[in-house]
């Protein structure tokens, strides 16, 4: 029985202060730069799902490519989809690394109109969450689920605050066939994940 790989999204808060802010953009030419905690591995999060250390350390040593390539993309909310969208983007990754089990983050709001809206929210205060979109499986292990070695990340995008515990969550179950991965994940990409895994070994 083959397991159908669905768009995988978590989500967690990413707080700043005003004074951060100001901070942020006098030291960083008028950008605002975060810095925070992008996902944690071997934790129950809010959906019920537990990402592996070594599969959530395995993608962020893959995502360096996106990083080093200025192509580490988010959006503003999650879609549907397993591409980002080069009009929707919001933010880029400048860093992230794994310190322990947690993923780390520095991430630059882009002056693009989604960006903008970003940069609005956060001056304004609004408490905003940062989520990963990936594809993949995941298969229960007893009261919740564990993500599956076939899980590929894609982004971190950022998405509010739900009043609703799991409202934040997009619909799981789509299933993504190889164009669909094909469209985000160069020929490239795909051979740096096989040498970063034998290298690995």
């Amino acid at each position: 029985m083959s397991k159908s790989r669905n768009l995988l999204t978590e989500w967690l808060k990413f707080d700043y202060t005003a004074d951060q802010i100001k901070e942020s953009r006098e030291q960083h030419g008028g950008k605002i730069v975060m810095k925070g905690i992008l996902q944690k591995a071997d934790t129950l999060n809010q959906n019920g799902r537990v990402y592996p250390e070594s599969i959530l350390s395995r993608e962020v040593r893959n995502y360096q490519k996106f990083i080093k390539e200025n192509r580490a993309l988010g959006e503003c909310d999650h879609p549907d989809s397993s591409v980002v969208e080069l009009k929707n983007s919001s933010h880029i990754i400048r860093k992230a690394w794994m310190d322990g089990k947690t993923c780390f983050g520095l991430v630059e709001l882009l002056d693009t109109p989604s960006g903008k809206i970003l940069q609005s929210l956060v001056e304004s205060g609004v408490t905003l969450g940062i989520s990963s979109r990936g594809v993949g499986s995941t298969s229960r292990e007893g009261d919740y689920d564990v993500v599956q070695d076939d899980f590929q990340l894609i982004c971190w995008d950022f998405v509010s605050e739900p009043s609703t515990p799991g409202a934040f969550m997009m619909k799981e179950g789509r299933d993504f066939t190889r164009a669909d991965l094909n469209r985000h994940f160069t020929k490239s990409d795909r051979i740096d994940r096989v040498f970063n895994d034998i290298l690995e070994w």
